[in-house]
């Protein structure tokens, strides 16, 4: 029996600062969020050839990051995520997405507050 073939690419803790939280300490200045974004690919369009131009490139996917986390004030998480999974859902072969956002540094008692949207089947 021959399992079927998923193709996931994962890029994990893109390191932004930006301009994200309701709190007044959290808008008083930009603040560290790390991001993990894992997609899911096509399996159809696996590359044949050991070329970029056949599949997805990973700079378009943290060029994307960074650029929607960079366009003004967020909020909540869940607008930054919701911004950044739209974005990437239109990314070349991307058939499902995963965004998580993690704001390390906005409580001393956390290591982290995070939030994750997904459309991964099963989840």
């Amino acid at each position: 029996m021959t399992l079927p073939i998923t193709r996931t690419v994962s890029v994990l803790e893109i390191e932004v600062i930006c301009s994200i939280g309701l709190h007044d300490f959290e808008r008083a200045e930009k603040q560290r969020v790390l991001i993990d974004v894992e997609l899911r690919l096509d399996a159809d369009a696996e590359p044949t050839r050991d070329t970029v131009d056949e599949t997805l490139d990973y700079d378009d996917v943290r060029n994307a990051v960074i650029a929607v986390a960079s366009d003004g004030h967020y909020d909540l998480q869940e607008t930054l995520a919701r911004r950044i999974f739209d974005t990437v859902m239109a990314l070349k072969d991307v058939t499902a997405a995963s965004v998580r956002t993690q704001k390390p540094d906005v409580y001393p008692s956390c290591r982290t507050v995070a939030y994750r949207l997904s459309n991964f089947p099963g989840e």
